[in-house]
């Protein structure tokens, strides 16, 4: 390589973009750790305890499955047994918290839709 004249130009401006790319990556990782800290900062670690609230929702849920252990019931069927609303948003809190619950290894899904005590 010339390190006269045109080389030593190019070297130079590759310089350059490699100062601006190396700037450029260290900006985007610093606003990586900012977003990790906020999101590690709102996301629950699972260490910390359920509100009561929660808490107590889950223990229903799975007292009635421990009353009637055989039968397989949808989230429409769980409400009406526990005489809860059975309008969508209610319902839908309710399926996720029975997904949660099967998740978790409490209830088994034999069927789409359908949740039963893990036996």
């Amino acid at each position: 390589m010339n390190w006269r004249g045109g080389g030593a130009g190019e070297l130079h401006d590759q310089i350059e973009h490699s100062t601006a790319a190396l700037a450029e990556t260290e900006a985007h990782l610093a606003e990586l750790a900012t977003t990790r800290k906020v999101i590690a900062e709102l996301a629950p670690t699972g260490t910390e305890p359920e509100p009561p609230e929660l808490a107590a929702a889950y223990r229903t849920i799975l007292k009635a499955f421990n009353q009637h252990p055989d039968q397989e019931l949808r989230a429409r069927g769980l409400h009406e047994l526990l005489g809860m609303p059975t309008n969508d948003p209610s319902m839908n809190v309710t399926r996720s918290r029975l997904g949660r619950l099967t998740r978790q290894g409490f209830l088994t899904q034999p069927g789409r839709g359908l949740y039963q005590k893990r036996t």
